[in-house]
């Protein structure tokens, strides 16, 4: 009798701590199912001290357009899974990257044009100098915490300047690629002065080509002034959506290949904007 009751206890015991056990599990277990989507997308946006007014005015209408228009839409609901998972910073010296449209799912017209609406109504900012390394690094843990599951994870960086502040620009593009992102670049060439009265380096696609990009599928787009920003944007946007990359007939830039020599692609060496401020400090010149 009493050894049935000492056996019901210990049964009893044992139901006890697994649902104790469960009740710690279950939080955990519904947290790690993420949703599943075809692609994870941050969307990096230069306003440092290079870019005026106008310029970012420019930069963010030119997302806008795209994201509410029917043909982002429709390359959109023609993936596996229909929709992908998206948010928008914009950047510019280390340390400087402001959150404006936390992650947000676009499947259709009426996601995407309150995705459009939140970029709209945000304020912009701008700050100063440009490292193009930190906002890697700031968007590696975005792809890691969020409560998406993409086939494809894409850092998309568009900018008018090398990385001039923070660390090395190639370490922090090498150490997301090994986190499954791909940085895709669009950089924006202008000849004109920059408040510093200096101008923009030379080659800035192909600094770009073999210093920023990287990963699987990596390509970029060029515009060729602010103002042609909102063509490369769309043209660029549709191929990451869609999964695929600009060939050679297309004018694009490929990406180097996997053990290409940095300085035959781009002699200048990838810390040309280090060194251009450092010299432009020596001399005084902070701004």
């Amino acid at each position: 009798m009493f050894d049935r009751i000492r056996q019901s206890r210990k049964i009893l015991n044992v139901l006890g701590a697994l649902a104790g056990v469960a009740a710690v599990l279950l939080p955990h277990q519904l947290a790690a199912e993420l949703i599943p989507v075809d692609v994870e997308l941050v969307l990096a946006v230069d306003v440092s001290g290079s870019v005026d007014w106008q310029e970012a005015e420019l930069q963010r209408d030119g997302y806008i357009q795209v994201i509410k228009s029917p043909e982002f839409v429709k390359v959109i609901q023609s993936g596996f899974l229909g929709k992908i998972a998206v948010t928008y910073i914009e950047w510019a010296g280390d340390g400087y990257q402001t959150e404006v449209v936390d992650w947000a799912i676009i499947k259709d017209r009426a996601s995407a044009e309150d995705f459009a609406q939140k970029l709209k109504a945000a304020p912009i900012d701008t700050g100063p100098w440009t490292s193009i390394s930190d906002v890697i690094k700031h968007a590696v843990p975005k792809f890691l915490n969020n409560n998406y599951q993409g086939t494809r994870r894409i850092l998309d960086i568009s900018g008018d300047g090398p990385n001039n502040t923070g660390s090395l620009v190639t370490k922090a593009r090498d150490a997301a690629v090994k986190q499954r992102i791909t940085i895709n670049g669009l950089p924006i060439i202008n000849d004109r002065l920059q408040p510093s009265g200096r101008r923009q380096i030379a080659n800035l696609d192909k600094y770009y080509a073999a210093c920023v990009i990287g990963g699987p599928g990596a390509f970029l787009v060029v515009a060729h002034s602010f103002k042609d920003f909102a063509r490369a944007i769309r043209r660029k946007m549709i191929f990451e959506i869609a999964g695929n990359m600009p060939d050679s007939r297309q004018a694009e830039i490929k990406p180097p290949s996997r053990h290409h020599n940095v300085s035959l692609l781009y002699p200048p060496g990838c810390d040309v904007g280090e060194r251009r401020l450092q010299r432009r400090r020596s001399f005084g010149d902070e701004f």
